[in-house]
This record gives structure tokens, sequence and C-alpha cells, in this order.
């Protein structure tokens, strides 16, 4: 059993949310969520989690900005962040990447991996 964490799950499909938020929670993470980046962003100001787990392609604020804010924030540059999104090549500064559709196990393993090590494991 892995550290437990704290994870952000960002997505705009609520089915997507509840999928992963199921995941984690059974393994005993905490789990908060996001339906787009600038809510993540705004949610991550207030209470930051040891692990972004994000969707790509998103209204208001896709996965590239957040990504984007999150790294040029001192405050959450070091927040290590997993990928998974049909378009997984858009996730070139994630430290992680997993396409859809994807196994249970293999997510739980890579965010895992993630909360144990943090960033600089690539």
């Amino acid at each position: 059993m892995g550290s437990v964490g704290s994870i952000l799950v960002v997505d705009d499909e609520p089915d997507l949310r509840f999928i992963l938020r199921r995941i984690f929670t059974r393994a005993g993470h905490e789990v908060t969520e996001a339906g787009d980046g600038a809510a993540a962003l705004a949610s991550v100001g207030k209470s930051p989690p040891d692990l972004v787990v994000t969707d790509m392609m998103m209204p208001v604020m896709g996965g590239v900005e957040l990504l984007r804010r999150l790294r040029a924030d001192p405050a959450t540059a070091a927040i290590p962040v997993l990928s998974v999104s049909g378009d997984w090549q858009l996730a070139v500064d994630a430290d992680a990447a997993l396409a859809k559709p994807y196994q249970r196990a293999e997510i739980l393993a890579v965010a895992e991996r993630l909360l144990r090590e943090g960033r600089g494991t690539k």
C-alpha cells in the first residue's frame, strides 16, 4: 500500500470524475474534484493536493494551461501531475501520462508512485 495522499481529480465529465474518485478513495486517498482547469487552480490555491490527476481537453481552461500555471507558480511547481487523456500527446509537462481508456490497477500504481516519489521522477 502506497502512502495515502490528497488527490485533485480534474475532468469536465462527471462520470469520469466519479470513476477516478472511487478508484482513489477505495485505496484510502482523499479526493477533491474540479470540472476544469480554472476551478482546479482555485482549489489548489485553497488547499494544495499531493497529486493532480487531470484530463487535457476541457472547456474554460484545459490541462495544458493548468499545467503551465501550476509549474509557473513556486507554491505549486512541486505538485506532481498525472495526465489522463485521449490526447496524451498534449501532456508534455506532466510527470506521467496515461491514455484513456486506462486500467484501474495501472492508474492507481502510477498515482501512488507519484505520491511516493514526487516530481523529478521522469
